[in-house]
């Protein structure tokens, strides 16, 4: 028996309404009160391996067990009082040893690929970076937020600045990517890199030079109320391999990285400009780090990744992604967290959402991975800013002897300084 014409019309306009419900909550860009998108992307670190330990959030650290190359089972483990690892290799994070590592999506060989032995599989709890954690307890956590790639950190890096990449490794050619920065420019968006000392950027060679600055600047326009529309800022990325960078990256000491975004969040937060802010916390890649959850394809913006499935490309895995805001603040005793799949292109939606721009190619146009804004709430903003912990920037004892990690953020200083004909400066 046919359901009535009648009942047959309430469902129609029940399915029609749906993708209206689904966007209700969205507000018109320009009338939504974001004005300023801050982006910190530090470096090569799991899901698993930093935020495992979220109450509310799909994560694993005790307990996981994971086979080496001769067949000997080994146990997830707490990785501290080591802030640093300076007695193991830098676990692989290569385009072929992230395959290694996802193994067809079982996610059990990050201790059968390259160098890797047990420093792959440790893991930091919440005590060990205090202002970052307590960060994700009261704002908002996003655990499906994915590399865009399954490769290491410049083509990522290059994902965040154009939504598709022109590399599978961390070489030094010049690109020539149209970017998001071409985009907010033409449009007349404020915008702003600030660097402390090596911009990724200078990947583009001297196209970018105008709208970048130090991360010096970077806390005397947020203490002025002067932060641009938009910004990304970078942490210290030189001397992985003496531990003395700033970024994350093995063998840096997590403590100084957690201590960086402290100063930077607490910069922003008191900033006349924060009330229509969003902070984006993320990193580019998991680094070879341990994560449990499989990745997802995605549409491929080109052809440069050769492992495409009926027009899609493989996500890299997990990667901690935190979102500070008045439109995001949380309840600590039941952390806020968002589930939808991102990557790196979601936080080029957002933008491009807020200020009206076109997408830059198939990847951000496409609905495989969410626009950011997406974990905004826009009812009931919250601009207060709970107590942080401002944890001291720790003493930091080189690496002995220096581990011998690639250099490519030295050689991109060294290839920005031939550009310029003069020594290139910064830091924090």
């Amino acid at each position: 028996m046919r359901p009535s014409l009648a009942l047959r019309l309430a469902l129609l306009s029940i399915i029609l309404a749906l993708p209206a419900a689904a966007y209700a909550r969205r507000p018109k860009p320009s009338k939504s009160g974001v004005n300023h998108i801050i982006v910190v992307m530090m470096e090569n670190r799991s899901f698993d391996s930093f935020l495992g330990w979220h109450p509310t959030a799909d994560g694993q650290q005790e307990g996981l067990t994971y086979v080496d190359g001769d067949g000997v089972a080994h146990s997830t483990h707490a990785l501290a009082p080591d802030y640093m690892g300076c007695d193991h290799p830098d676990p692989d994070h290569t385009w072929e040893g992230g395959r290694v590592e996802y193994n067809q999506g079982a996610m059990d060989g990050f201790l059968r690929a390259g160098e890797n032995d047990e420093y792959a599989i440790g893991y930091y709890v919440e005590a060990d970076r205090p202002f970052f954690n307590t960060l994700a307890r009261e704002y908002t956590t996003c655990d499906r937020f994915f590399a865009s790639i399954l490769g290491p950190t410049f083509p990522n890096r290059v994902f965040l600045q154009a939504a598709q990449t022109d590399r599978l490794d961390n070489t030094l050619e010049l690109s020539t990517l149209p970017t998001i920065w071409d985009r907010l420019i033409d449009k007349g968006v404020s915008a702003r890199y600030y660097f402390s000392d090596a911009s990724f950027l200078w990947l583009w060679g001297l196209k970018y030079v105008p709208i970048s600055a130090t991360y010096e600047q970077f806390l005397a326009d947020a203490s002025a109320g002067n932060l641009p529309s938009v910004a990304f800022v970078e942490p210290r990325f030189i001397e992985d391999s003496t531990g003395t960078s700033g970024s994350d990256h093995p063998h840096a000491d997590v403590r100084y990285g957690d201590a960086f975004l402290a100063r930077t969040f607490q910069a922003v937060s008191q900033s006349p400009n924060w009330p229509e802010t969003v902070f984006i916390v993320v990193y580019d890649e998991w680094g070879g780090f341990f994560d449990h959850v499989a990745p997802p394809r995605a549409t491929a913006p080109n052809g440069v990744d050769p492992d495409i499935v009926n027009g899609k490309a493989l996500l890299g895995l997990r990667v901690p992604a935190v979102i500070a805001s008045p439109f995001t603040r949380g309840d600590p005793a039941n952390p806020r967290v968002v589930s939808k799949v991102f990557d790196h292109t979601s936080i080029l939606k957002l933008i491009e959402w807020r200020w009206k721009l076109k997408p830059l190619t198939a990847r951000d146009a496409s609905s495989d991975v969410g626009n950011l804004v997406d974990a905004l709430k826009f009812k009931g903003r919250d601009a207060t800013v709970p107590d942080l912990p401002l944890p001291p920037f720790p003493e930091i004892i080189p690496c002995i002897p220096d581990l011998g990690l690639p250099s490519e953020w030295q050689d991109l200083l060294d290839l920005f300084n031939g550009l310029i004909g003069s020594p290139a400066t910064g830091g924090n």
